[in-house]
């Protein structure tokens, strides 16, 4: 199983949209992939969590943690070996980690923690809570947003680990992510 969650090698930059729900991830995600004519990985819990909901009218349990995690890197996996420049994660690993201990007692599958904690990025962008609220069957927490976020952050500065706030509108959003990209791009060469 812990193979699964392992991150396989890619010439790629990798970057990695992290934050709150309806913060302007999966829009920025396709913007970027447009951007640089690359591709990204989907959010992999929003349609294991549809279906789930649409079955059974129940939402995210600790049982649905794993294969929620397996599924994400077994989707970021594949759409790695379609690009050699940039691959833009929707979400990843750690922000599976951040959900399940909000949601769960502050606890998180030691696997999928290893993993969340093993697998590294080029490129974290932490997407702030100044876009609308969008809400839908999944989406839950519109009144802890500012809290959600501080979780967030306190999380990438606990593990030392460096991002880039992204604030302001689709357009700022996208020049600022891609200038922090095409720096990386630039250094690769």
């Amino acid at each position: 199983m812990e193979e699964t969650l392992k991150q396989q090698p890619t010439n790629a930059i990798k970057v990695v949209l992290f934050g709150p729900e309806s913060t302007g991830k999966t829009t920025l995600a396709r913007q970027l992939a447009r951007y640089y004519n690359s591709v990204w990985v989907p959010e992999y819990a929003r349609d294991y969590l549809q279906k789930k909901w649409n079955n059974e009218r129940k939402t995210c349990e600790p049982k649905d943690l794993m294969p929620i995690a397996i599924g994400q890197m077994d989707l970021e996996n594949a759409l790695a070996k379609k690009t050699n420049t940039v691959l833009i994660c929707d979400t990843n690993l750690m922000e599976t980690k951040v959900y399940s201990e909000v949601y769960y007692s502050g606890t998180c599958d030691p696997i999928i923690e290893k993993y969340a904690l093993k697998n590294t990025y080029d490129l974290y962008f932490l997407t702030y809570i100044d876009t609308p609220w969008e809400g839908d069957d999944l989406r839950d927490k519109p009144e802890a947003r500012e809290q959600m976020f501080e979780i967030f952050e306190a999380t990438l500065k606990r593990h030392s680990i460096p991002y880039i706030l992204l604030k302001g509108n689709k357009k700022e959003r996208l020049d600022k992510a891609t200038k922090h990209i095409d720096e990386l791009l630039n250094n690769k060469h």
